[in-house]
């Protein structure tokens, strides 16, 4: 591997747009919340499952000795698992939303078969087996995912993508990868089927934005379990404080017990953690990345090493004119109305582009084939390696060539020509700077050939790109430029763009090899890909974005598919990544931060009359007892409501290290954790102590 490593100022930061959160969400969500009261599911979410079995305990307590103050505590439970199931079906909700959308999308199909004998059955999509081959003429709808096999089409895929413009797809490459349910607009394809009935992409995707097919990740898991162990100590406190207040001489009302507990453990992050998850999900969906697992969304926010493609991730993947220079003896004009002519006919992007460069840089007059009655236009081909025209004039034709420089050189030594000196020195020299060199020459009428320039082909690296990649590196993040360039060029390419490292020349298996080699150092690693043969590499990595235009076998061996096809979003798939952990760190911090403040309303209220000397930590000047309770049980409730949109929107993340980020986080959501809920709960006591009968 050749490394070209430096270091990159910093540049502003760019960052994923947070999803909308309406109001009106939380009604249409309500019918939802209330069927996730059962237990069944409440079990499943060991925090609010205790609230739930306090809020079943108080209301008992309540039937048993109806009081103001005991209802009150019952009915502020029960609103604490609403709350939380609300904040999940929210998340739910909105996902629902645009699995119903693309289920609107999705017809019944009927596909035509190939049999064994070449001949055509009809039959319905849903009873296509993997391995089947179907005809798909212009108008009819792909009936299920496959591989072309046969033909070229002009194909719809917006029903996925939402995207009109239409994409090709043809047998062999990368592109031969189609979706069930996406429609041909021209000419007429064979598809070998590659998914079952109920497991096509389409499938998945509706599974996957419905949250039905989500599972919790290692990163839930842990904190779930960190969070159940939090509870279970408090509950072992709370039932060992009654035998003390026995004790004591005050023992304490079962009710005032249940709130203690309900108010000591996490319930805000236990809340509002399964919708932090969900709403991770659903923000890549919003950016047309469907995750194939909740790990790849994690993962992505603990990336240590991303592996870029060169062409289309960091380059245009269009070569682009710059310049053309001339050779000793030859204006810049007649070298770029030479260049010009022999690219009339160029319909490549590099043809186009010199074409441009000519008319604004060298001013030549717009000139069209069409405008060349007399002229023959020589196609570019492997063989040749050149392209050119042939102009009909009087006393014979006007020759023009451009090309690589090897095979112009050879026209013109074949047409009694004599090589220039200077242009192997300006093709050596348009190499080092990783450009690519393209020589022109002519051939005049009784003339001999000659070279005339060499026109210098620039791969452009895209705008702000070395603003992304300092970014990255503020994150502490590494990038690595992968392209099958040579060494010098890539270096030329990877100093420009502002990689940190890169690997010339690269071959499928060097990629994987590379892969191999960083998570053996303890790295996580990210890359894109597109063709079969990136599989390996996707399969790999720990986070492997598939291209959706690459073939099936990229598609299943990643772990995300973009739907958009455009791999310079692996970057923004890593800043949602460390969103979603950032987000689920700033609101624990929150969660275990403002329970201190619940300290100061529960505690003294419980043991004041027995021992006067607490009424000191009454520092709040709460009315009495029973409102000090109720107040923080109320504030318990209803911070989850609050914080709900937090959790769907995602905190904004702004990059920077892990020590910032830290610092950030304990000022902003532990200070604030500290100091919202004395504010809060003081409020509450103001309204609750005006209840009657309490």
């Amino acid at each position: 591997m050749t490394t070209a490593l430096s270091s990159r100022p910093e540049a502003t930061p760019s960052h994923p747009t947070p999803g909308a959160f309406q109001p009106r969400q939380l009604w249409r969500s309500m019918p939802d919340a209330l069927r996730k009261l059962d237990p069944r599911h409440q079990v499943r979410y060991p925090v609010m499952f205790v609230v739930w079995v306090g809020s079943v305990a108080t209301t008992g307590l309540a039937l048993a000795d109806p009081g103001v103050f005991s209802w009150s505590i019952a009915l502020w439970l029960w609103a604490t698992v609403l709350f939380a199931n609300l904040a999940e079906a929210v998340a739910e909700g909105r996902g629902r939303a645009q699995a119903a959308s693309l289920r609107r999308t999705r017809t019944e199909t009927v596909a035509r078969r190939l049999r064994a004998d070449g001949s055509e059955e009809t039959v319905p999509g849903t009873s296509l087996v993997v391995g089947d081959l179907v005809v798909v003429p212009a108008g009819e709808v792909i009936p299920g995912d496959g591989d072309v096999v046969e033909g070229i089409a002009s194909v719809d895929e917006s029903a996925v993508t939402g995207e009109s413009a239409p994409v090709i797809r043809e047998s062999g490459g990368d592109r031969s990868a189609v979706t069930g349910g996406t429609k041909v607009l021209s000419d007429r394809i064979v598809v070998r089927i590659t998914a079952k009935a109920g497991e096509t992409f389409m499938d998945r995707m509706i599974a996957l934005v419905e949250g039905s097919a989500r599972q919790k990740t290692p990163n839930e898991i842990a904190l779930n379990l960190l969070l159940a162990a939090l509870t279970l100590v408090f509950l072992l406190a709370v039932v060992t404080l009654q035998p003390f207040a026995v004790y004591s001489g005050q023992a304490q009302p079962l009710v005032v017990l249940v709130a203690l507990l309900v108010c000591l453990i996490p319930t805000t992050i236990g809340a509002l953690l399964s919708a932090i998850g969900i709403a991770g999900m659903d923000r890549l969906v919003q950016r047309n990345v469907m995750a194939l697992s909740g790990r790849a969304v994690e993962a992505a926010g603990d990336v240590d090493v991303l592996l870029l493609d060169k062409t289309g991730t960091i380059t245009l993947g269009n070569r682009q004119a710059v310049e053309i220079v001339p050779v000793d003896g030859i204006t810049e004009e007649r070298a770029a109305e030479a260049a010009q002519m022999s690219s009339l006919a160029d319909e490549t992007p590099e043809g186009r582009s010199i074409v441009v460069l000519a008319k604004e840089r060298y001013a030549m007059r717009n000139r069209f084939a069409s405008q060349l009655p007399h002229a023959t236009f020589v196609p570019f081909t492997a063989q040749t390696r050149m392209s050119g025209v042939d102009v009909a004039q009087r006393d014979g034709a006007w020759e023009i060539r451009k090309g690589a420089a090897s095979a112009v050189m050879r026209w013109v030594r074949e047409n009694e020509g004599h090589p220039t000196a200077d242009v192997g020195a300006m093709v050596d020299a348009i190499s080092a700077s990783g450009g690519t060199p393209l020589v022109v020459a002519e051939r005049r009428p009784g003339e001999s050939a000659r070279a005339l320039g060499v026109v210098h082909l620039k791969d452009v690296v895209k705008s702000g790109m070395r603003e992304r990649f300092a970014e990255l590196r503020q994150m502490g993040i590494r990038t690595v430029m992968i392209t099958g360039d040579n060494p010098l060029t890539a270096k030329a390419i990877a100093d420009e763009a502002g990689v940190d490292d890169f690997l010339a020349e690269a071959t499928p298996e060097d990629k994987l090899a590379l892969i191999r080699k960083e998570q053996a150092e303890g790295r996580l690693v990210a890359m894109t890909g597109d063709g079969t043969n990136d599989a390996p590499a996707l399969a790999q990595a720990d986070v492997g974005v598939a291209m959706n235009t690459g073939t099936s076998a990229a598609k299943e061996a990643g772990n995300m598919v973009d739907l958009d096809s455009n791999p310079t979003k692996l970057i923004e798939i890593v800043a949602i990544g460390k969103q979603l952990l950032i987000t689920r760190g700033a609101l624990t911090t929150f969660s275990v931060s403002n329970d201190v403040a619940k300290y100061f309303a529960i505690i003294p209220a419980m043991f004041s009359g027995l021992y006067p000397q607490l009424d000191r930590l009454n520092i709040m000047g709460l009315s009495s007892p029973e409102s000090a309770v109720l107040s923080a049980v109320i504030f318990n409730a209803l911070v989850i409501v609050a914080l709900v949109p937090l959790a769907l929107r995602g905190v904004r993340y702004r990059p920077a290290g892990a020590a910032a980020m830290l610092r950030r986080n304990l000022l902003v959501y532990g200070v604030g954790g500290l100091v919202a809920p004395f504010v809060g709960i003081k409020l509450i006591d103001l309204v609750v102590s005006l209840l009657p009968g309490l």
